[in-house]
C-alpha cells in the first residue's frame, strides 16, 4: 500500500498566503524525507482553499525540482475550467520534468462560483469536461503531418495546426485518474490501464457512517473492468498500486481521546472557513443554471467525520486501514493540513506525518 499527502490547507486572509506557501513547501520536504510516495494538490479558484491551487501544476513543477523522489498528483483537476490546449501542454511539461511521475485526477468540478469565473455554465460542466478530455486525446495523438485538430466546446474554440510541444514523456501521455463514481469514468480508467479515485459516498448524499461499503462497491466495479480490459500484468499492477482512497483529514495523536479532541478543534476552524467562503459561493447560485445538486454535510457531523476523516492513535489508524488493504486499495491519500494552517495546525500536521511514517506505513509497505 502506498501513502500520499494531500496538500489541502487553507488561508483566511491574503496576508497569510505567503507563509502558507512556505509552510507547504516545508511540509512537502518532510513528506519526501519520511518516505511518502506522492503529494497531491487540488484545483480550486477564488477562495482561501489552498491558495496555490489556482495553478497547482505550476506549484508542482517547483516542488518536483526541490523534491524529485515524489510523484505528483492532482485531486481533482476541474477539466471544464481548462482550455484543452493549455491543459495538454502543461501536463506534458510536468510529465517531462518529473520523468513520468504525474497522476492527473480529472473531474467535472463542483463549484458554481468557479465556473462563473471561467465563463462556464455550471449545468454544462459535465459535457464540457467530457468533450475537453476527448479533445485532449486528439491533441496528444496528433503528429506534425496530421490534419489540424479543430474544436469548439463551451468557452473554448481553436485549431491546432502542428503538434503539442513538448511531447509527453510517458508513452501516449501522463496517466489520468478519473473518479470511479460513474460507470463511464471507471471504464475510461480501466480501458486505458489508469488508476482511479475510489469515493466513499453516493451522491447526492456526500457523507455517511459506512464508507467502506461504498469504497468496496466502486473499487470492485473498477477492478473487474480493469482485469477484463486485457492489459499485461505490469499495467494492472501499476494501476491498482495507485488506485486511491482519500481522507480529507488524517490526524494522529498519542491516544484516541487526544486525537478526537484535537480533531474537533481542526474541524471547527475548517467549518468556519468553509462558512466564510460559502457567503460568496451563495452569490453564484442565483439562477437555475448555477444551483448545486448536492450538499456536503457540516464537518462536525458524524456523517462527515466517518466519510472524510481518519483519526486516532497510530494503532487505531492502522487497524482502520486493514480492511482497505485487504480490499486492494493501493494508495491512501492523507489530508494532513486540513483547515486554516496556523502554527499549531502545522505542528499537528507534522506530527501526523511522523507517526504515519514511523508507526503506520511499515505495517502496510511491501504487502500484496
Amino acid at each position: 500500500m502506498r501513502f500520499s499527502v494531500f496538500l489541502n490547507g487553507r488561508t483566511t486572509a491574503p496576508e497569510q498566503d505567503r507563509q502558507f506557501i512556505l509552510d507547504t513547501i516545508d511540509h512537502t520536504g518532510r513528506a519526501e524525507a519520511l518516505g511518502f510516495d506522492a503529494v497531491f494538490l487540488p484545483d480550486h479558484h477564488f477562495t482561501g482553499y489552498m491558495p496555490i491551487a489556482s495553478d497547482p501544476m505550476m506549484f508542482a513543477a517547483y516542488l518536483a525540482a526541490r523534491f524529485p523522489k515524489l510523484h505528483y498528483g492532482f485531486s481533482i483537476t476541474s477539466v471544464p475550467l481548462h482550455n484543452p490546449v493549455r491543459f495538454v501542454e502543461r501536463v506534458n511539461i510536468l510529465d517531462q520534468l518529473t520523468g513520468g511521475k504525474v497522476l492527473v485526477g480529472v473531474g467535472s468540478g463542483t463549484t458554481p462560483e468557479e465556473m462563473i469565473g471561467f465563463g462556464v455554465n455550471y449545468k454544462e460542466a459535465s459535457p464540457v469536461a467530457e468533450a475537453n478530455l476527448a479533445i485532449a486525446e486528439q491533441l496528444w495523438a496528433k503528429k506534425l503531418a496530421d490534419a489540424p485538430v479543430t474544436f469548439e466546446n463551451g468557452p473554448y474554440k481553436g485549431e491546432v495546426l502542428q503538434r503539442i510541444a513538448p511531447a509527453a514523456f510517458t508513452p501516449g501521455h501522463a496517466r489520468l485518474m478519473p473518479v470511479a463514481m460513474k460507470e463511464t469514468s471507471a471504464r475510461r480508467a480501466a480501458q486505458h490501464g489508469w488508476p482511479a479515485f475510489i469515493p466513499a459516498f453516493t451522491p447526492p448524499k456526500i457523507g455517511g457512517t459506512e464508507p467502506l461499503t461504498h469504497v468496496t462497491k466502486y473499487f470492485t466495479a473498477y477492478r473487474d473492468m480493469l482485469l477484463a480490459a486485457g492489459h499485461d500484468d505490469a499495467t494492472v499492477k501499476d494501476a491498482l498500486s495507485w488506485t486511491t482512497h482519500t481522507y480529507q483529514c488524517v490526524h494522529i495523536a498519542e491516544t484516541d481521546d487526544q486525537a478526537r479532541e484535537e480533531l474537533q478543534q481542526i474541524l471547527t476552524a475548517y467549518q468556519a472557513a468553509v462558512d466564510r467562503e460559502k457567503l460568496y459561493g451563495d452569490k453564484a447560485e442565483v439562477d437555475d443554471a448555477n444551483i448545486k445538486t448536492d450538499r456536503t454535510p457540516m464537518a462536525l457531523t458524524e456523517d462527515w467525520i466517518a466519510t472524510w476523516c481518519l483519526h486516532g492513535s497510530a494503532r487505531t489508524v492502522a487497524e482502520h486501514l486493514e480492511p482497505y488493504a485487504e480490499l486492494g486499495i493501493g494508495n491512501i491519500l492523507c489530508g494532513t493540513t486540513t483547515g486554516p494552517v496556523t502554527p499549531q495546525r502545522l505542528d499537528w500536521a507534522n506530527r501526523t506525518l511522523d507517526l504515519l511514517a514511523s508507526e503506520v506505513m511499515p505495517r502496510f509497505k511491501g504487502r500484496g
